[in-house]
């Protein structure tokens, strides 16, 4: 059983520590932050002051946290991870975070003797608490397969793209997918609503076709029942997608799509929308519309 210091227990990060935890692994809690959760507190969870205590504690230390700058600081902050971090360990980050920072993050980690992989995921809250998340990894192929059975723990399709940043490129590529997928259902769920058509009978019909799609069958059924909870709220989507519009910038590439994502998200979060479900998107193109596909 590894020792595992697991920072960031929020709607994603806390399932994915229990899952570990039920494995029998013992985990490490930070609370330079926030108190660790209770109930993942006892025999196998333990609370510790800081970052840097809890790298000191555990052979892999593990990342959940919202954004480039809560990396940062959990790894580089007073009482960090960095501080110890030491070879033997892997320090493995699960946010989704910019690719380009990642890769000055990995180098300064690996400055300390210690391991640095990239491990975003995709499948949302209910792939965590299932364990079926999709895990994209970059990193050396060493300190990959040291990682692979808790990853094996926490998602089913695992795979190690490349090297450092790596894993975070083909996140923020998940994220314009999934983003101009969740526009497109309600695109045409909002014209199938305004035409007259039940939408709910319209996505039942559409997910025996070649539409049919994640995003139709899960997203679809929220927008037609407005149950907006997160999930993954829009505000994070809008930092991925941040991320893309960033990287195209810098690659002298045109993104017309994403922008247009993007650009409904902002008019959600206008609307109050922030903590929203991504697949909320479709109220942004009802208030538009003056129209809304459940009456």
């Amino acid at each position: 059983m590894a020792k595992i210091g697991f920072i960031g227990t929020g709607i994603m990060g806390k399932p994915m520590a229990q899952n570990l935890q039920n494995a029998g692994h013992t985990l490490f809690f930070s609370e330079h932050h926030d108190p660790a959760p209770t109930d993942l507190l006892g025999e196998r969870g333990v609370a510790l002051a800081n970052p840097k205590e809890v790298a000191q504690e555990a052979e892999f230390i593990i990342l959940m946290v919202p954004d480039t700058p809560q990396v940062e600081d959990v790894l580089f902050r007073e009482n960090g991870v960095a501080e110890g971090a030491a070879a033997g360990k892997v320090v493995i980050d699960m946010s989704s975070i910019s690719p380009i920072a990642t890769k000055a993050f990995a180098e300064r980690i690996k400055a300390t003797g210690a391991e640095y992989l990239d491990a975003p995921v995709s499948g949302g809250e209910v792939g965590a608490k299932a364990a079926s998340l999709t895990i994209m990894v970059g990193g050396s192929d060493a300190a990959f397969e040291r990682a692979k059975p808790l990853f094996d723990l926490m998602g089913k399709n695992i795979t190690l793209v490349g090297g450092n940043g790596d894993g975070q490129t083909t996140k923020v590529a998940n994220q314009i997918i999934v983003a101009l997928n969740i526009q497109a259902v309600s695109e045409a769920l909002l014209f199938a609503s305004k035409a007259g058509a039940n939408p709910a009978k319209v996505r039942e019909a559409l997910m025996g076709g070649f539409a049919s799609s994640k995003i139709l069958e899960v997203h679809g059924e929220r927008m037609v029942k407005g149950t907006f909870d997160p999930g993954f709220r829009i505000s994070l989507h809008q930092k991925d997608l941040n991320l893309a519009l960033e990287g195209a910038r810098a690659l002298k590439l045109n993104l017309p799509n994403t922008a247009s994502a993007q650009q409904n998200f902002s008019t959600c979060a206008a609307l109050g929308g922030e903590n929203w479900d991504h697949s909320a998107m479709i109220k942004a193109l009802e208030h538009m519309a003056n129209h809304s596909i459940r009456g």
